[in-house]
């Protein structure tokens, strides 16, 4: 038996923020981030609806990128002293993944982090407050997913939360907040979405549900993303209803080790000054990935099905599969992501020499191979790497080298 299972409503199109002013509720509480839902305007709007629906709001502000263990049991401190029926989340995935964790910390303040990491293993929500997420960025999908990713910096490991319970009971995808996305965000956001289909397509987990999601936005992705990058906002506004699409399907069919990589590289190297974002962690990964994945027989004829949808031709699926992947490595170059780790600087972008060195990777490598290997992601990969595997997968990812194992 398979579960499928998406928000109870998703508001989209233009103006879908407004969907605020008909929540019933005595109190919210909005969580967003760095500022730009305050610069745009966008905070305000949804304060004043959810005002204008009768009810006390409290901000919890200033969530950064990639949030901590600390920040998730800070907000859920200030969440029991106020007490909300609602939790609106608004912004990038950042601030809705730590709302989500604050939701589970608010309904049962004797949890500790080491609980919620328990794949499915959530208690009932909803005892206390219902989850509004509103996405203004065209990538995470997390205000459709029963997932969240919060970072432990001690550990320099990103953690998957991972249960249906929180998936959010109403999502707001609302196409003028992602109009405010950086060249940067866009371009990492969408590969995430992209990588998001790609893995859910050929997910041990897939099923009939999934896969017409999964398919559908990475028809849209090809088209419109580097469109979107270039300043087009139709693409946009197509990019914000692609990258639910991908949410929804991965969120039931699950996901793979392009994830679960990028969740034990993320943070791995914060000493050196940087992080590896996720988005561009996904891009830079995913090709490496396929090519590992299509020697099973399985995931290579779906890779074939992919290529076939997105037109590129082949005529066989090694074929097939060799163009999906040079089509990605076109969209990275594209998108001006770079192809491996070496030439990953600490603003993202590619240069000669990266700020992750050499010795210091693979000084990591074993312990950040079997990090990987015992994320939430892998059980759900078509083919699960031995702990030699993985280094040697994760070298090709540092070296930009060919996969032929």
């Amino acid at each position: 038996m398979q579960r499928f299972t998406l928000p109870r409503d998703l508001y989209h199109g233009a103006g879908a923020l407004e969907a605020l002013k008909t929540f019933k509720g005595r109190k919210a509480v909005i969580c967003v981030g760095g500022g730009s839902m305050k610069k745009f305007g966008f905070l305000d709007k949804a304060i004043g609806y959810l005002k204008e629906a009768g009810m006390e709001v409290m901000v919890i502000d200033g969530i950064e990128p990639d949030p901590s263990v600390e920040t998730v049991m800070n907000g859920a401190a200030k969440m029991l002293e106020f007490g909300p029926d609602w939790i609106v989340a608004m912004g990038g995935g950042s601030p809705i993944d730590a709302a989500k964790a604050m939701w589970i910390k608010y309904e049962y303040p004797e949890t500790t982090f080491e609980d919620m990491c328990k794949v499915f293993g959530l208690p009932h929500l909803r005892t206390k407050a219902k989850f509004c997420a509103v996405s203004s960025t065209s990538g995470t999908a997390t205000e459709v997913t029963a997932f969240s990713i919060i970072t432990d910096y001690n550990k320099g490991i990103k953690y998957p939360i991972a249960d249906f319970e929180i998936t959010p009971d109403v999502a707001i995808v609302d196409p003028e907040l992602a109009f405010t996305m950086p060249k940067k965000l866009v371009a990492h956001t969408g590969m995430d979405a992209m990588t998001h289909a790609v893995e859910a397509y050929v997910s041990t987990a897939n099923c009939d549900y999934t896969d017409p999601l999964a398919i559908h936005a990475i028809e849209m992705i090809m088209v419109d993303l580097v469109k979107s990058y270039n300043g087009d906002m139709e693409a946009r506004a197509r990019m914000h209803n692609a990258q639910c699409l991908a949410g929804q399907s991965f969120s039931n069919a699950l996901l793979g080790i392009v994830h679960s990589m990028a969740h034990k590289t993320g943070a791995a190297f914060a000493d050196y000054g940087a992080h590896i974002i996720h988005g561009a962690a996904n891009a830079m990964y995913l090709p490496k990935v396929i090519a590992f994945n299509a020697k099973d027989p399985v995931a290579k004829k779906r890779y074939g099905v992919i290529a076939d949808y997105m037109h590129l031709g082949g005529k066989n699926d090694d074929e097939k599969v060799a163009l999906l992947i040079a089509f990605l490595r076109k969209m990275n170059d594209d998108l001006n992501i770079p192809h491996c780790i070496k030439n990953y600087g600490a603003d993202s972008y590619p240069c000669e020499q990266g700020f992750v060195p050499e010795k210091v990777f693979l000084e990591r490598l074993p312990e950040i191979a079997k990090n990987a290997i015992g994320d939430a992601c892998t059980g759900s990969n078509p083919r699960i790497p031995t702990q030699h595997e993985m280094e040697e997968l994760l070298k090709c990812c540092y070296y930009d080298l060919d996969v032929n194992f």
